[in-house]
């Protein structure tokens, strides 16, 4: 069967409409509906729901997207291969990571990397760790930027050790403390983002046997500051995200006994990975490597990673 029909298909429930999927790939919707209609009949099964509102895939479209997606980056991949060989640099890298990432650490890789390839396209996706982890394993994603954490099935390469730390108001009666206690969390009132399906510190309260009064709950780090600044609660979180806001007025303060994520990349193969993705692995441990002194090379390790006490 051809691509074409497997990418129209793909651009339709990405986008979820026939005309934002012809404008995506530069047809006509009709010209999207025919390629879709075709994959249909030599399949014998309806891949869209189509409505007034928009399309989406039906129960035997979902079956297929994984396996859609991970044909059409093969397919970039031996596009990119050919395109090595005859010595050009082209290609796209789709990169899933957490905001604060997005923020503090990618964009000066990103700059260097675009200089020498500025043919190679980049997409970032901002999301939360249990969002990045499902793009991976549906191959939306060719590399996710996020905590390592136990029994990953990817190939990860560590970058950096990121303290956890506890936001305050300044009207906290520790706020001028050294560090805060994490025996204590069971006293306080939490802001919890993400609606309260943060990873990396659920992770750290089960680690702890905390069962913490999460009072409030946000999407977005901005709305958890301000509610922070104004008394209402505290929150745990690491040291990019707090790197990585708008000033407020709040207490920084150090967990005790101190604690870490290990953060960096992960990927389903790297020696499956396309040329873009693998230049671009380069990039960021060159770039990143003064923030994680234990990073040698590009090689990848499969191991657990625990937020472990330090």
């Amino acid at each position: 069967m051809e691509t074409a029909r497997w990418k129209a298909f793909l651009a339709a429930v990405d986008t979820g409409s026939l005309s934002s999927a012809a404008k995506a790939l530069n047809y006509t919707p009709s010209g999207v509906s025919q390629l879709i209609s075709a994959l249909e009949h030599d399949l014998g099964f309806a891949l869209l729901h189509r409505t007034n509102k928009g399309v989406s895939a039906t129960s035997e479209g979902e079956r297929l997207l994984a396996a859609i997606r991970s044909l059409l980056q093969q397919e970039e991949r031996i596009y990119q291969l050919g395109a090595e060989i005859k010595g050009l640099s082209v290609g796209n890298i789709t990169i899933a990571t957490y905001s604060s990432m997005a923020t503090c650490w990618l964009p000066q890789v990103i700059r260097a990397f675009q200089e020498d390839f500025p043919n190679i396209h980049i997409r970032l996706v901002e999301n939360q760790r249990q969002t990045i982890l499902q793009q991976l394993n549906d191959n939306q994603a060719d590399l996710g930027f996020l905590s390592l954490q136990e029994d990953m099935p990817y190939d990860c390469i560590p970058l950096a050790e990121i303290p956890l730390i506890a936001l305050l108001p300044k009207i906290h009666p520790l706020a001028e403390a050294d560090s805060f206690p994490i025996a204590r969390c069971t006293q306080e009132q939490f802001v919890a983002c993400a609606f309260g399906h943060d990873d990396d510190i659920e992770s750290f309260f089960k680690k702890h046997d905390i069962d913490p009064y999460i009072r409030f709950s946000t999407l977005e780090n901005s709305a958890s500051l301000a509610m922070i600044e104004n008394g209402l609660c505290i929150r745990i979180t690491n040291l990019l995200v707090a790197q990585s806001l708008p000033s407020f007025d709040v207490a920084v303060l150090p967990l005790d006994p101190p604690q870490r994520l290990t953060m960096g990349i992960a990927m389903p193969s790297l020696k499956h990975a396309s040329p873009a993705v693998r230049k671009f692995t380069q990039y960021a441990v060159r770039i990143l490597a003064p923030c994680g002194p234990q990073v040698k090379s590009i090689e990848p390790v499969r191991r657990p990673f625990l937020n472990e006490t330090k």
